[in-house]
């Protein structure tokens, strides 16, 4: 792994509208995202912010650019944990790419940071997200992670 950018890429048996939907959806982020949800006005320059259960905003940033259903960039900071609000905004891309009956989702996270604990932080949440119950909509068919820095292995396909 990168010690300033995190990849992972998903294979999920969905259709771009849905999965877009899960990923921007408050009512769906708070089912599935540990209790957390988003609120944003999901336009360029719009302000970002993820809620904790407790209503607290945990991270937040702005709407850097947005594709519905194909891509979507957030600048990104911690708000609630000193050492890693200090390291400044990072940049989440989401990028959906439709495959088939499946899309493929790749989730950059990146930050001008050698050796960021930011990263270490996200890259073990989207672990834990990853382990988590399926949501509905997917029907998951691979996943990996990777540093920015060399290419994706291709997931297996059964």
């Amino acid at each position: 792994m990168s010690e300033n950018s995190f990849v992972y890429v998903t294979y999920i048996r969905t259709t771009p509208e849905k999965l877009w939907q899960a990923l921007t959806d408050p009512e769906f982020t708070r089912k599935y995202w540990f209790e957390a949800w988003q609120e944003c006005a999901w336009k360029p320059g719009a302000s970002w912010q993820l809620m904790g259960p407790d209503g607290r905003v945990t991270d937040s940033g702005e709407v850097v650019d947005i594709e519905p259903q194909r891509r979507l960039v957030l600048s990104w900071r911690n708000e609630f944990k000193p050492e890693l609000r200090a390291e400044g905004y990072s940049r989440l891309t989401y990028l959906l790419e439709e495959r088939g009956d499946m899309v493929k989702l790749t989730v950059m996270h990146e930050i001008d940071v050698p050796k960021s604990k930011f990263i270490e932080a996200v890259s073990n949440g989207w672990r834990r997200q990853s382990t988590r119950r399926s949501p509905p909509w997917s029907g998951r068919a691979g996943s990996t992670t990777r540093s920015a820095s060399r290419p994706a292995p291709s997931p297996r396909m059964s």
